[in-house]
Parts: C-alpha cells; structure tokens; sequence
C-alpha cells in the first residue's frame, strides 16, 4: 500500500511559520503538502517593509543578531544564506546611541549587559549606583530553580536610578515593559545562569560576559538592503507552501489521524483534515485554539501576555541630527517616546544624496495603551515636539510619515515563564505529539529566536510522523 504525501498545517504566516514551511519542505518526504493559514492580508508578521519619500523603510522589525549565544552564525543569517540573500545583509555604520537623561541626552556607558553594568564607575555619568549594596553574602545570588523580576535583582544590588535610568529603557526598547516585571531567565539568561554561581551582581555580569563569545569587530546586527520583507518572500518561495490569506483557522480538532482545522467564517466554514499542525500564532488565539484538544495546555500558554506599540516614522528635511543610532527614554522622564532610531545616520545604505533623514520613533509601554488610542496625527505631532525636546532644535516639519500600530506586538515575561512554558510543551507533546507551537513570543523576541522556534517545530512534527527526513 502506497503511503499518501504529508499534508501539513501551518497556522500563522510571519517569520516562525514560515521558516517552518521552509524547514519541512527542506527535511521533510518528498511531495509533503505545506499549506500556510493566515488570518490577515500580510504576511511576515513583524516583519513589514513600507516606503517612505520614495525610499523602503521598516514599519516593522528593523534587524537581527548575526550571532547566536554559542557565537555561532545566528538562525537568521542561516535563514538569508538558504534563500540567496546572504549577499544583502548589511551592517549599521554608527552603533553608539544615548540615553535621555534629565531632558539630554547623554552615551549609553560600555560594559554593561542589557543596562547591568559590570564596573559600576563606568556608569557614574547616567545614574549612581547604591553604596556598598552588592556585598557577598556567601551563596548565588539567585537559586538553582529560582527566577526574580530583573528589576527586583538590580534594585537591591545597585539601587533605583541603575534600574531607572539604565536597566529599564535597555529592557523597555526591546520589550515594551518594565523591568520590575520581567523575568531574570527569560530576558537575559545569560546573567541568570551567572548569577547562579556568582555571590556578586557584578561579579555575575562580568562572568556572563567573560562566557559570551566574542570576535573583536565582528558587527553584532544585520538587516538586508532592500528590506526585511525580502525575507519573508524568498521564504514564501522556497517553502513550495501553499499560503491562504485571509483565512481565519477558528477550531482545531483531532481525528484518528491527525487534525480537523475549521477555516473561514462562521455561517460557510471550510473544513481542512491534515496530518499534523504548526501553531505559529501569538498566546490568546493559540490558547483559543487549543482550549478544545487540550484545555490545560491553553490555560498554560495564556498566560503570556503582550504590549501594544505604535512605530512612528517621518522624513525630515535636512534636520541636524547627532552621529547617533539613536536613543532611549526611561519612563521616569515623563516623555511619550521610548525609543527613537536614526535610520539615515545608523544604516549606511539608507542615506540619500539630498540629505532628507528618515527617524522613526516607538511609542507605548506595557499598561500604558491608552496613550496608543490618540489618532494618527496627535501621535505623529506629539512625537516632532518631543523629538525636537530631546535634540534641543526645532526639527523641519516632516515631508512624509506614517504610523504602524502593533496591537499585542512584544511579549510579558514574567518570572517563571519558563518553567510554565516548558511544562506546556511538554503536556502537549505527550497529549497530542503533531501538534507543536513555535514563535509568537513564547521563546524569546527577535528575528533569530522566531526562526529557531519555527524549524525546531517543523524538526518535532517530522519525528512525530515517523518519516525519514531528507
């Protein structure tokens, strides 16, 4: 009896779903049928290239580790170098970028891990750590199965201003949040596995940082010239995948062979039988989804909550801008902004001979969306004037702009999200084995993190099905 192809469901199409079709279609039987399931009109999730004054710019993601934590090339390189686009990849030509401090703006100090500085002078100019606070107190700071808040470690070592005006605004640019609410071993696991060893908080970082591979000048970003959105095509390309826009999967459920997906609107659903299922979407529709086949699971995974961010982008003619990357704002300054980004001085291959400059701003913290319901044009003339504020000039009115919203956008580790997660994986894995989650937060953030998640999904639905992988 001849074996029928594969029939795989990939739900969700940003960049963990797609690298999931890539990897199947890469390792999994000939003739396997990858079909994507996305609910909205794009794909590539966070990654969204738009144009700006006649010229592409990121309304989304703006770039990604070249490196992984073992100093190997990150799963993001690995990902442009199968599709061909290795070639593109491009390194910023200005990497310092500044805190605003007491309305200024002042350099981000060297030495520190995520704003944990190592050498507590190196940071006197920004904030002051706590005297004498960091003492050895004869055990780890932190216990063998043990996860704090970042912000409640750092603050009983060092004091509130490092957390205030260093810790917080690095944490705050990446994840939208706070740093007395994320987890230690979700966000910098590096300085928690330190910090169960070291005595020290300074001792801890500068361990994680001894352990860090490090190839001197070797750049730490990548994007691609062009756009990020490059990535997204050549993956929809390589993947064979047949991808359904607009296709809402609203009901999962198992059948003695695999799974029932219900597509489509309520009054004319379109049932789809397969073989095994990638679920590549954020917590609440993934808790949405599996609260039928595995309850507990659901349970589990929504728990994860999100932050909600809007990214400001304008073209401004020849504005004076410092030789900065860009900047960061602790909360305590009381500005809308939390992070701004020089797109023309930080990435060499966006300057334009006629000198307009494209800045884009992020706006929104964690409990803090009311702020996100002002209408495009108040956000937009909110984010000039602070803009202008911070650099200390009034800035020319811009000649293009647009606002991106990103609803549910950048995930709330709390302290032991790992432990549920994994424990939620594992339930599942035992429950219903071609069933597997990947991206959409629950691994990390960042380009690499989701396409790691994505292929490490689509390698468990190959073993699950028992074929031979290519």
């Amino acid at each position: 009896m001849t074996r029928q192809p594969w029939r795989v469901a990939v739900v969700g199409g940003g960049i963990a779903g797609l690298a999931a079709a890539v990897r199947l279609r890469d390792r999994a039987p000939a003739g396997t049928e990858i079909t994507v399931y996305e609910q909205s009109g794009a794909l590539g999730g966070k990654l969204r290239t738009g144009e700006l004054a006649g010229q592409p710019v990121e309304f989304g993601a703006e770039s990604f580790l070249m490196r992984d934590p073992t100093g190997a090339e990150s799963a993001a390189v690995a990902l442009a170098r199968r599709l061909g686009l290795a070639e593109r990849i491009v390194h910023p030509t200005v990497g310092q970028a500044a805190l605003v401090v007491d309305g200024g703006l002042r350099p981000i100090p060297g030495g520190t891990l995520v704003g944990v500085p190592g050498d507590l002078d190196r940071v006197a100019a920004v904030a002051r750590p706590a005297a004498d606070a960091d003492t050895d107190g004869g055990r780890p700071l932190v216990g063998p199965d043990a996860d704090v808040s970042v912000g409640a470690l750092v603050r009983s070592r060092f004091g509130d201003e490092v957390v205030e005006r260093l810790v917080d605004p690095m944490l705050g640019g990446v994840y939208a949040g706070r740093a007395d609410d994320l987890s230690l071993v979700t966000t910098m696991p590096a300085l928690a596995r330190a910090a169960r060893v070291e005595h020290t908080l300074v001792g801890a970082v500068r361990a994680a940082q001894a352990a860090a591979p490090r190839a001197p000048g070797a750049p730490v970003f990548g994007t691609l010239a062009g756009g990020l959105s490059t990535l997204v095509e050549a993956a929809v390309t390589a993947s064979g995948a047949t991808v359904r826009r607009d296709a809402a999967v609203r009901e999962l459920t198992p059948t003695g062979t695999g799974w029932r997906l219900t597509v489509g609107p309520t009054r004319d659903p379109e049932l789809v039988d397969v073989d095994a299922v990638v679920l590549a979407v954020p917590a609440r529709p993934a808790a949405r989804l599996l609260a039928g086949p595995a309850p507990a699971v659901a349970a589990g995974v929504g728990a994860l909550d999100y932050a909600s961010v809007a990214l400001v982008t304008m073209a401004l003619p020849q504005p004076r801008l410092p030789e900065l990357s860009g900047f960061l704002v602790p909360s305590t300054e009381g500005l809308l902004i939390k992070a701004a980004t020089f797109f023309t001085t930080k990435w060499g291959h966006l300057r334009r001979p006629d000198g307009l400059a494209l800045v884009r701003a992020s706006v929104g913290r964690y409990g803090e969306e009311a702020h996100l319901q002002r209408p495009d044009a108040d956000l937009a003339a909110t984010v000039h004037r602070e803009l202008s504020a911070v650099l200390g000039t009034r800035l020319p009115a811009p000649v293009d702009g647009h606002v991106q919203r990103w609803g549910g956008a950048l995930p709330q580790y709390a302290p032991g999200h790992a432990d549920r997660l994994a424990a939620a994986r594992t339930a599942l894995r035992a429950a219903h084995p071609t069933l597997v989650l990947a991206g959409a937060g629950y691994d990390g953030v960042g380009i690499p993190v989701c396409v790691r998640s994505g292929e490490t999904a689509a390698e468990e639905i190959i073993t699950a099905l028992g074929g031979s992988a290519r």
